[in-house]
């Protein structure tokens, strides 16, 4: 009885994966836990839920393929600039970051928006940086980063969210025209739907500067979901996002 049930799941999820209106859902856009602090902007590339408060992304999510990783465009030239779409009064500059010890750390980074010009250019602005520890930056998450774009040329669909995490009460700030939150920590959680079964993974990576293998920072999206408080893959059919969502399968991942 218990393996047809498995069949049945399988056969499910296939089924859900080769239809038109699975396909064409934002797979990658969550649900954030407090609606009333964020403003959502939608990208070229990606769609960003930006804090106002915090100054701080709540998430950024995108979906990233073999074309998208066709390289049309270099990074080259491109400057950090405010967000066109918020009051210039309000938005933070380039120089919030200036003597701050802290990176402008991109979340969808600049290399996955290779492929458009008007994609490079959104991913420079400001709502799309957290102020992020330059070993970390330049280290292990931008090691995920080139992972996720291997992944991605590998399996030609990887749907990719991550943003800061805040746990202190009295968090760290910096900047003189705009006050940006200092993030203790940050999430990455990604699904792919190439290959028999869909599966996923999340990672946290503390804000400071550690050096380790990835598979150390990895866990369920599940986990990530209860440090969070945001809701991923939300399109997924329910009995599908609460299989990918509690598996941790790291050799899937070639992480083990």
């Amino acid at each position: 009885m218990m393996e047809r049930k498995v069949i049945r799941t399988i056969v499910f999820v296939l089924f859900a994966l080769s239809t038109p209106l699975f396909a064409q859902s934002k797979l990658e856009v969550p649900v954030s836990k407090d609606v009333s602090k964020e403003i959502i902007f939608k990208r070229t590339a990606y769609t960003l839920s930006f804090n106002t408060e915090t100054n701080l992304p709540n998430w950024v999510a995108w979906k990233l393929n073999k074309e998208r990783l066709v390289e049309r465009v270099s990074r080259k030239g491109y400057r950090f600039n405010p967000d066109p779409d918020i009051d210039v009064n309000e938005a933070v500059v380039t120089q919030d970051y200036a003597n701050s010890g802290y990176d402008r750390g991109h979340m969808c980074p600049a290399g996955d928006n290779r492929y458009n010009w008007k994609a490079m250019q959104e991913s420079f602005y400001m709502t799309n940086m957290c102020p992020q520890d330059h070993k970390l930056n330049s280290g292990d998450w931008n090691d995920l980063e080139e992972m996720c774009r291997f992944w991605a040329e590998k399996e030609d669909g990887l749907y990719v969210v991550c943003g800061p995490i805040v746990t202190n009460k009295s968090p760290k700030t910096i900047g003189r025209k705009q006050k940006v939150v200092v993030p203790d920590a940050f999430f990455k959680v990604i699904l792919s739907t190439s290959g028999k079964q869909p599966r996923a993974l999340g990672f946290i990576f503390e804000n400071k500067n550690t050096r380790q293998h990835l598979g150390k920072y990895a866990m369920s999206v599940d986990e990530v979901e209860a440090m969070t408080g945001i809701d991923f893959f939300p399109a997924l059919p329910n009995d599908v996002e609460a299989m990918v969502e509690k598996q941790i399968n790291l050799r899937s991942w070639g992480l083990d």
